[in-house]
């Protein structure tokens, strides 16, 4: 194969860890990438963070790859948290992305042809990242049935629903289902009930076609920043960490975050673009990051009921238009003296 297809490939990068592991650094010196795309929220934290030229898309790798011609020789890099997750994910890839898929694989060092993808070229490119080769074939697709397995888990890690943390698995593959309009436990998972009522605000999902994944975000802390502007917009993430990207920009001052892991996803964003962020919790973390804050932000404790209901007391009541930042924090611990317990301060750092 001529070097110039091999070296002229799109690398779709999904999830932090192949960042974070150096394999993005690994394959961008070995392979040339003339496009490098990375699909989804904590990859494009640690992309930025890495300082490498990226494209951004949110939507899933899988969507990603379907739409790419395939002169472009897109491939798949990936760093999973173990080689049975690895391929798991590369097999529900592959499954929805509807034609050949070859996956780099750092976290064992394999290049995967799936589904008859081109195994020359995989080999190719296993041969310049040093790494192992072989072929697959994915799974069927879930049918658009009453449940849904997600598979890979690690027993005591949280289960994901479309971003929202539904319960926690308790055996290597998590089964849910639907019945009278209810997500419901099969098998494999403890539902924690606050969090589906989060996912059910959105209305009920379409299970077949639902970004599932168990364990954590990222690994790896936050790069830091100098802090931004003082004022400006405030922006508020309700229950709903993977969505920041859309909402923060140029005119952002600070993020009121409600809910304790969308406290904890923002915190680790917003340390990297110097936005402070006052997260309202109550308690029911369940440490998908490690939390880490820019200069100016506070996070309170409800010291009664519930984080959604406050979270959103305190929003009804910002109004449109900018504020100084340090000031309506201020302004909020005072209204709010009595409801909430500050437990994180760094307005003073």
């Amino acid at each position: 194969m001529d070097t110039a297809e091999i070296m002229n490939g799109t690398m779709v990068i999904h999830g932090p860890e192949a960042f974070d592991s150096g394999d993005v650094a690994r394959a961008v010196e070995r392979l040339h990438p003339s496009r490098i795309i990375v699909s989804g929220i904590m990859g494009r934290t640690a992309a930025e963070e890495s300082g490498i030229p990226c494209e951004f898309i949110t939507v899933p790798p899988s969507l990603v790859l379907r739409h790419l011609p395939n002169t472009e020789r897109p491939y798949l890099l990936n760093h999973a948290k173990s080689s049975e997750s690895a391929r798991v994910f590369g097999s529900i890839v592959a499954g929805r992305t509807g034609r050949g898929l070859i996956q780099v694989e750092g976290t064992d060092g394999t290049v995967i042809a799936w589904d008859g993808a081109d195994r020359t070229y995989a080999g190719e490119l296993a041969a310049r990242m040093e790494y192992g080769a072989e072929a697959a074939s994915s799974s069927p697709p879930d049918a658009a049935g009453p449940t849904r397995t997600i598979r890979g888990c690690i027993p005591g890690e949280p289960v994901f629903v479309n971003g929202i943390i539904i319960g926690t698995a308790t055996a290597p593959s998590a089964v849910i289902g639907v019945r009278a309009g209810e997500i419901i436990a099969i098998d494999g998972i403890t539902l924690k009930p606050h969090g589906v009522e989060k996912l059910m605000r959105q209305g009920l999902p379409d299970l077949a076609a639902a970004w599932c994944k168990s364990g954590g975000v990222r690994n790896a802390g936050p790069v830091a920043t100098g802090r931004c502007s003082n004022r400006g917009i405030i922006t508020v993430i309700d229950h709903a960490g993977c969505d920041l990207y859309e909402h923060i920009g140029e005119e952002t001052c600070g993020v009121l975050a409600i809910g304790d892991d969308t406290t904890a996803v923002c915190g680790h964003i917003c340390a990297h673009r110097g936005i402070p962020v006052f997260g309202v919790t109550d308690g029911d973390a369940d440490g998908i990051i490690s939390p880490s804050y820019c200069t100016g932000s506070v996070v309170v404790h409800v010291i009664s009921g519930r984080d959604d209901d406050l979270g959103r007391e305190i929003a009804a009541g910002i109004p449109d238009g900018h504020h100084i930042w340090d000031e309506w924090v201020q302004d909020v611990i005072d209204r709010f003296e009595g409801q909430v317990r500050v437990v994180r301060d760094l307005r003073c750092a």
